[in-house]
Formats: structure tokens, sequence, C-alpha cells
């Protein structure tokens, strides 16, 4: 793929918008594409400031979507006005319903006990015809190779061409950086919370929140013990850093990317 890729912050952002990602995504089924999608917002370019092995990991992917009207905002800033963007509910309803006529299968891997199940459920009550190869749902510890095994077996034989993993940011993001090569599988998106809100666990924002960048505002309201320390230290952080990067007041080099599309 040739998608160019802006600088936030020394991680690559691919020049998207929904409908594009989508349209990369399901020609990527007819090539037999492999790779991992990170959907990626403030938290996880934060968290690349401080883990440069994270960094990494964003860089590798096959595609860096822009999670988020900040990154949506510093693309436009430099003149990219066809960048949207690539909310991860938003990318799984897209797939799930076009994938549909060239047969894409899913598989769900997250969510606490019964979530990727109802998700599962929902999704194909929602979109008829939806093949879903499988569910599974993951321990809060990395997996041990007996669970690895039996998850590899399933993944074998169900041939699944699209893994969502909802994890949580960076664990999903090393989940998949570390995994891709050991399932049989097309391509890895994590999705973080997607899980929780289409089974219905957890309500989104609603759509002016989230066109006005406020969906972070909305989700501590919900989760104030575990969200609240993560916004309240990594956005005023990121203004900040993005402020002095506009500036040219510091640079974040790119690096060498692993792979050039």
């Amino acid at each position: 793929m040739d998608i160019p890729r802006y600088n936030v912050l020394g991680v690559g952002v691919h020049e998207l918008n929904l409908d594009r990602a989508t349209e990369v995504l399901i020609a990527g089924r007819e090539r037999r594409q492999r790779g991992y999608v990170c959907i990626t917002g403030v938290h996880g370019v934060i968290e690349a400031q401080d883990d440069p092995s994270f960094r990494t990991i964003l860089n590798d992917a096959l595609l860096v979507t822009p999670d988020g009207m900040p990154l949506v905002w510093r693309a436009r800033l430099g003149g990219r006005r066809e960048v949207g963007r690539v909310y991860g509910p938003d990318l799984m309803l897209a797939l799930c319903d076009a994938g549909r006529a060239v047969g894409l299968r899913h598989y769900f891997y997250g969510g606490n006990e019964g979530v990727a199940e109802e998700l599962s459920a929902r999704l194909q009550a929602r979109y008829p015809g939806l093949e879903v190869a499988g569910t599974y749902t993951p321990p809060f510890r990395p997996l041990e190779p007996g669970e690895l095994a039996a998850l590899q077996a399933d993944v074998a034989r169900t041939q699944p061409h699209v893994f969502w993993v909802g994890l949580s940011t960076p664990k999903q993001e090393r989940f998949m950086a570390a995994h891709l090569s050991q399932l049989d599988v097309g391509v890895m998106i994590g999705v973080g919370a997607a899980f929780d809100f289409h089974s219905g666990r957890i309500t989104q924002a609603p759509r002016w929140m989230q066109r006005s960048g406020l969906e972070w505002l909305y989700r501590i309201t919900r989760e104030p013990r575990r969200l609240g320390p993560r916004y309240l230290r990594s956005n005023p952080r990121f203004l900040g850093l993005i402020a002095l990067q506009l500036l040219g007041l510091r640079k974040y080099p790119l690096g060498v990317l692993a792979r050039e599309r």
C-alpha cells in the first residue's frame, strides 16, 4: 500500500478517513494481506513518548489510523483536508457491513466474560449474513502456552480474515505485534472499547461530542476511576508537545519505518 503518513510526535499516522480505511482493508482481503492495524489516539501517542518499543510497534503497523479528533486536527493543520476520524467502533461496523459482499470472516478476541459472544450475536442480528469464525475471552494476563496453543488451533480451523482485538492500549497493540506471526489470520485490528460499546455494556458518547473532540469528557463521567487519570495526564501533555512540534521547537523523527507502504 502506498498511503502517506503524517508525523504526530514521532508516530507515523496514515492519511485516512473511515471510507478509505474500509476500502483498503476490504481490498487487502483479495491480496491476502497480513498485518495489524492500530487505531491510535492521544493516549497511544503519549504512551509512545515514554516507550520507544511501543512507538516501534505503532510505526511497524500495517495501518495507523487517526482515532480522536486531535489527530485529525493535526492533519488538517498540515493541509491534509481529506483526513477524517477512523474510530474503532465505526470501523468495526463498516467492515462487518461491507465485508459481507466479499465473505469476510471475523473473529472476536477480548472483553470480559461473555462480551465477545454478546458482541457476535448483536452484530449478526444487525448485519444478516455476517460470518463469525469464532470468539475468545482471554484472561487478564499473558496467555499460557496451553492457552495460546488452543487459540492457534481454533484460528487455524476457522481461518478468519479479520481478527478483532478488544483489549486496551497499549496491551492490544503489544498482543498483535507479538502474535501476528503465530496466528493464521489476515488482519488484526485493535479496537479497545468497541467490544463493550457494541455488546451494549457501555454507552457511547453522543455524536456531537465525538465530532467536537469531547468524547474523553463523556467517558470520564462513565468510568472516572479508570479513565480519569489517563485523560487528565495525557491530554494536557499532548497539547503541550504538539505545540512544540508545530512551532518547530522540538523534533520528533519517525526514524526508519519497518514497512514503507
